[in-house]
C-alpha cells in the first residue's frame, strides 16, 4: 500500500498551509515597516499544482537528471496583496485583514492535521488488528 495514496492531498495541504502561515505572520510582523508589501499565495492553485506534480512525478533514473515535481521543486507563487487603503509610507499591510486570514488559515491547518491524525490512527489500528 502506498502511504501517499492513502493520505491523499492532505499531507501536501498541511505543508502549504504552514508556508501560508509563515507568510501571514511575516506580514503582521512588518505592519509598521515603511515600504513593506504584504504577500500571500493562492492556496487553491498552489494545492492544484502540488497535487498534479506529486501524482505525475517522474522518477529520476540517473543522479544528474533534474527533479520533475513535488512541492519542494515547485514552490507556490507568491502574490502581492492589493491594499484596500494604502498608507503614506508605502506599507500595504492591513492588520485586520491579515489577522482574519491568519485565523482562518490556522483553523484549516488544525482541521487538516486532525484529518491526517485520524487517517494514521486508522492505519495503525488496521496494522495492529484492533
Amino acid at each position: 500500500m502506498n502511504l501517499d495514496a492513502h493520505l491523499g492531498v492532505h499531507a501536501q495541504a498541511l505543508k502549504l498551509r504552514s508556508q501560508r502561515m509563515q507568510l501571514l505572520a511575516s506580514n503582521l510582523a512588518n505592519a509598521d515597516t515603511p515600504g513593506y508589501r504584504a504577500r500571500d499565495m493562492d492556496f487553491r492553485s498552489a494545492l492544484a499544482v502540488a497535487g498534479q506534480t506529486s501524482e505525475g512525478a517522474l522518477l529520476k533514473t540517473h543522479q544528474r537528471h533534474m527533479s520533475a515535481g513535488g512541492i519542494g521543486s515547485n514552490p507556490p507563487v507568491l502574490q502581492y496583496r492589493t491594499p484596500l487603503a494604502p498608507s503614506l509610507d508605502g506599507n500595504t499591510v492591513d492588520v485586520q485583514l491579515e489577522q482574519a486570514a491568519f485565523a482562518q488559515n490556522t483553523v484549516r491547518y488544525q482541521a487538516t492535521l486532525q484529518f491526517l491524525n485520524s487517517k494514521l490512527r486508522g492505519l495503525m489500528n488496521a496494522i495492529t488488528g484492533q
